[in-house]
């Protein structure tokens, strides 16, 4: 049960940065872009 909330929790903070509208966002380091 830990490790599950250990994991969710690490995916909702992957990573920080903004989103646009449609909830996308440019990752820079690859330069590639992908959606929530």
């Amino acid at each position: 049960m830990i490790t599950a909330a250990l994991l969710i929790t690490g995916a909702a903070y992957a990573h920080s940065g903004g989103t646009d509208r449609q909830g996308c966002h440019t990752d820079h380091r690859t330069g590639t872009r992908h959606c929530h």
